[in-house]
């Protein structure tokens, strides 16, 4: 029943972050088995979540110049993991992470294409960039590009795509013609165009990332929530009207977890529970070292902060992580840590539990329900992305008791309105006609 209430949208993230969520189950609880994978997305159709987002690093975080145990089981290529979901999956929108800094516009476009043709429109790319030198290394570019002109080829990579997707297509443009700082492309571009462009994700923050967005995104994943996040939001579509576009054709959805209970005391307890199930402690010792710049596996993380000072050149000991803090940021973030922990009398394990915690929604489903409407009212955002803090099953009790209270508000649809993802958005499906020479 529609109660005149503005759509809500859900997205979730498959979880590869051992610093987010408690992996359960044996070979099940693998992040690297498909099965995962596929029965999470599988719980995110039954529920009609609009897409299933996969992140990706790549390179593996490292403790003093070796891989950590924390996160060692990889990553896969998202693009062949997307391909199979597809094909295990019939309406849920399939999002993967790629990287625009080391990757060239043409083989990912025809890659993009491929796949948005096969899933009938149901693929979305978040692109993001990097200007890390250290993720460089495995690239033959290496890290040549300042951090001040990774959203300029961002720009021109995304700009490029959407030509090679056009090029050939009637009424298109015909071949390419495109001579830039970053990219040159002249000639037929070899792309099975399915007529619907996969929908374009991003997740920066700065101004350049803003900028970014509202000249070319169609999906924000944002950390910001509260007034910062309503202020983003506000910012971000305040933008778009220079760019040509209307605050329809952006959707901003930040991140948020959740804990059901039976009360909200009930669940708020459960939340501190889980985080520190979260918090191992070889991660609450990792998270250490990444500020004190040394090895700390000597220290109990179930005693007190170490007594000695951090190492002023000690920050690249953890490689992958990075604090984005110099030596005397990081002395200032120790001693608000000694601070802390002092003044409440915590364990290394429970401090750490403490400070990288985002607050859960934690509730019955009706309280989980109203906190989301209510914010999405107020202007904070077009719906979340939800990241389980269990897997792989923890998407479940979402699914079973948020959900239907959502649908009973009637601000998700109790069924699937489309096939595309586009159209589970609400975007415009820019749809053109394919070409097909074997006609």
């Amino acid at each position: 029943m529609n109660l005149g209430r503005r759509r809500l949208h859900l997205g979730v993230l498959f979880p590869v972050n051992p610093t987010t969520t408690v992996w359960k189950g044996g070979r099940q609880g693998s992040q690297i088995d498909f099965d995962a994978i596929a029965r999470l997305a599988r719980t995110a159709e039954r529920g009609r979540f609009d897409y299933l987002l996969l992140a990706d690093d790549l390179r593996m975080p490292e403790r003093n110049g070796e891989v950590t145990e924390i996160g060692v089981a990889g990553r896969h290529d998202l693009l062949t993991i997307v391909s199979a979901v597809a094909a295990v999956t019939e309406k849920l929108g399939l999002v993967a992470t790629v990287n625009t800094t080391f990757n060239e516009p043409y083989d990912l476009a025809r890659q993009l294409a491929t796949i948005n043709h096969l899933s009938d429109g149901r693929l979305g790319w978040n692109a993001v960039t990097t200007p890390d030198a250290w993720v460089g290394e495995n690239f033959r570019r290496g890290g040549f590009l300042p951090h001040a002109q990774r959203y300029e080829r961002a720009a021109e990579f995304v700009e490029l795509c959407r030509s090679i997707w056009n090029a050939g297509v009637p009424g298109g443009g015909g071949p390419l013609a495109h001579e830039g700082r970053h990219f040159h492309a002249e000639g037929p571009a070899a792309t099975a165009y399915g007529g619907v462009e996969p929908v374009l994700m991003q997740a920066g923050d700065s101004e350049q990332g803003r900028e970014f967005a509202a000249a070319h995104a169609e999906v924000i994943y944002s950390r910001k929530r509260g007034r910062a996040g309503c202020e983003f939001y506000a910012d971000v579509k305040g933008r778009l009207e220079r760019h040509g576009r209307d605050p329809g054709q952006l959707r901003i959805m930040p991140a948020i977890t959740y804990v059901v209970g039976q009360s909200r005391a009930d669940a708020e307890e459960l939340a501190r529970a889980r985080r520190l199930d979260i918090v191992t402690p070889q991660m609450a010792i990792y998270y250490l070292e990444g500020l004190w710049g040394c090895d700390l596996s000597a220290y109990d993380p179930e005693g007190p902060l170490p007594d000695i000072a951090p190492d002023p050149d000690g920050g690249a000991f953890i490689t992958g992580r990075p604090t984005g803090m110099d030596a005397r940021r990081r002395a200032d973030r120790v001693a608000f840590l000694r601070q802390v922990a002092e003044s409440r009398k915590l364990s290394i394990r429970q401090l750490v539990a403490l400070v990288t915690h985002t607050k859960a929604l934690a509730g019955t489903p009706s309280d989980i329900a109203t906190e989301m409407i209510d914010y999405v009212e107020a202007g904070g955002c077009d719906g979340y992305i939800i990241v389980p803090e269990q897997a792989p099953g923890g998407l479940d009790e979402f699914v079973e008791h948020v959900v239907p209270e959502l649908q009973s508000r009637g601000v998700l649809p109790a069924e699937y309105e489309s096939g595309t993802l586009r159209g589970h958005l609400g975007l415009p499906e820019h749809r053109r006609t394919p070409v097909d020479r074997g006609r």
